[in-house]
C-alpha cells in the first residue's frame, strides 16, 4: 500500500475530527489511538503537513488550543478551516452576513459588517439549530432579490464520543429546498478550499495525499482536485457508505489502496516506505 500511495508525495493533508480525535465529552474530545504519534512521525519524515478541517464549532485559535491540550503537535498556521476563508469572501464581495453558527465561532466574524444582512452564513451551529433560528435565516434569504447562502462545509454527520451527530449539510439542504437556491460551500469538498491548503504547503495536487474519514468530502473532494486520498476506518466511517455515491475515481482504485484502518496504520506504512527510499529495508 505505501509504495503506490506515497510515491512522489511531498505533503499530507490531514482531516482532524474522526481521524485525530473524536469530539465531545467533558474534555472536549478523545484522541484516536496512535494519532498523536502519527502526526509526529509525519512531521519527522520531512513531508509537509497541513490540517484540513471543516470544524466550525470554535474559532481556529480555540480549536488548536484544545488539540494542543489533547497532546497534538499542531499550530494555528498549519490549519486550513472554513471560517477564515468565508471571512475573506465576505470582505471581497462586500457581503453582510446573517450568522447561523455556533456561539463559539462568532468571534471569527468580529471584523465583518453584519448590519442589514444580504446573505446567510451557516455552520455547525449545534444547539443553535432551532426552528426559530432556521426560520430567521429562511426569512432573510427568501426576501433577498439575489439570495446568497454560504455553507461552512456540507457534511451529513460526524462522530462524537457519544455517537453520530447531524452536521451542517442537513440544515444547508433544508434552506436550499425552502428557498429554491444552491448554497456556495466554503470548506471540503470545495476545490478552492483544498487549493488554499496546497498553496499554504507550496505543492501541487499530484504531490499531495489527503487522509480523512469521509468518503465524499475528504476522499472524493481531494480526488476531484487531483490528489490521492486514503480513507481511515475511524470516525464517521461506515462500510455501507461505499454503495452510496462513492466517487468514480475511488471505485477505480485497487482494493488494498482504498482504506487504512487508522492513522497509526498509515504511520506504519509511511515508516516502511521511508526505509525503502533510503535503501534500509
Amino acid at each position: 500500500m505505501a509504495d503506490a500511495v506515497l510515491a512522489g508525495a511531498e505533503g499530507v493533508l490531514l482531516d482532524i475530527s474522526g481521524v485525530l480525535y473524536d469530539s465531545g465529552g467533558d474534555g472536549g474530545g478523545v484522541p484516536i489511538p496512535g494519532s498523536r504519534e502519527a502526526v509526529k512521525k509525519i512531521k519527522a519524515s520531512g513531508l509537509k503537513l497541513q490540517f484540513c478541517t471543516n470544524e466550525t464549532q470554535a474559532t481556529r485559535d480555540k480549536f488548536v488550543k484544545k488539540l494542543q491540550h489533547l497532546g497534538f503537535d499542531i499550530t494555528v498556521n498549519e490549519v486550513t478551516a472554513p471560517a477564515p476563508a468565508v471571512c475573506r469572501i465576505l470582505k471581497e464581495r462586500k457581503l453582510r452576513p446573517h450568522l447561523l453558527v455556533h456561539d463559539d465561532l462568532i468571534l471569527e466574524f468580529a471584523d465583518i459588517d453584519k448590519t442589514n444582512p444580504n446573505c446567510v452564513v451557516i455552520g455547525d451551529a449545534a444547539d443553535n439549530f432551532s426552528y426559530k433560528n432556521l426560520n430567521d435565516a429562511f426569512q432573510i434569504l427568501i426576501n433577498l432579490e439575489n439570495p446568497v447562502l454560504l455553507s461552512l462545509g456540507r457534511g451529513r454527520y460526524y462522530k462524537e464520543t457519544d455517537g453520530l451527530k447531524l452536521d451542517v449539510g442537513a440544515y444547508m439542504k433544508a434552506l436550499e429546498y425552502a428557498c429554491d437556491i444552491q448554497a456556495e460551500v466554503v470548506g471540503k469538498p470545495a476545490k478552492m478550499f483544498f487549493q488554499s491548503a496546497l498553496t499554504e504547503m507550496g505543492i501541487e495536487p499530484h504531490q499531495a495525499i489527503m487522509i480523512g474519514d469521509d468518503i465524499v468530502n475528504d476522499v472524493g473532494g481531494a480526488q476531484q482536485c487531483g490528489m490521492r486520498a486514503v480513507q481511515v476506518r475511524t470516525g464517521k466511517y461506515r462500510p455501507r457508505a461505499f454503495s452510496v455515491g462513492a466517487p468514480t475515481l475511488w471505485n477505480q482504485l485497487p482494493a488494498d489502496l482504498r482504506l487504512a484502518p487508522d492513522l497509526r496504520s498509515f504511520r506504519r506504512d509511511l515508516k516502511t516506505w521511508l526505509f525503502q527510499q533510503a535503501g534500509l529495508d
